[in-house]
């Protein structure tokens, strides 16, 4: 626990964002994760104050460095070295509702399959 510069992949794990290190070197080399709006890779060094955005199931979250950490710790002390500055997700309403068909109704005739692409936009 200091404020000498850290890999991102390890910074990552020991925050626990992802479960595993070897998780966090994927989400890098995937190009999941940026420092100051600048793609990372795993052996990237970050110190206090760097803006870290990482995209985790889809969403990306928006974290800024307090501490920096080489090993994993507690859950207390991980939540202090990192500040989430990440936008509540938008509302549940703005999901599409998705038709579902009765079972046992067999495959859909063509006129209902051209419905239902319609439908979806397609």
């Amino acid at each position: 626990m200091s404020d000498s510069p850290v890999r991102i992949d390890a910074w990552l794990w020991a925050v626990r964002q992802f479960k595993t290190r070897s998780a966090a070197t994927a989400a890098c080399r995937a190009g999941h994760v940026r420092v100051n709006g600048e793609r990372a890779k795993a052996a990237q060094s970050v110190r206090p104050g760097d803006e870290v955005r990482v995209r985790i199931e889809g969403f990306d979250r928006l974290l800024v460095v307090r501490q920096t950490l080489v090993k994993r710790v507690s859950a207390t002390v991980a939540a202090a070295a990192v500040e989430d500055r990440t936008p509540p997700p938008p509302p549940r309403e703005a999901v599409p509702v998705v038709p579902v068909r009765d079972r046992g109704t067999g495959r859909p005739t063509k006129r209902e399959r051209r419905d239902l692409e319609r439908l979806r936009g397609r």
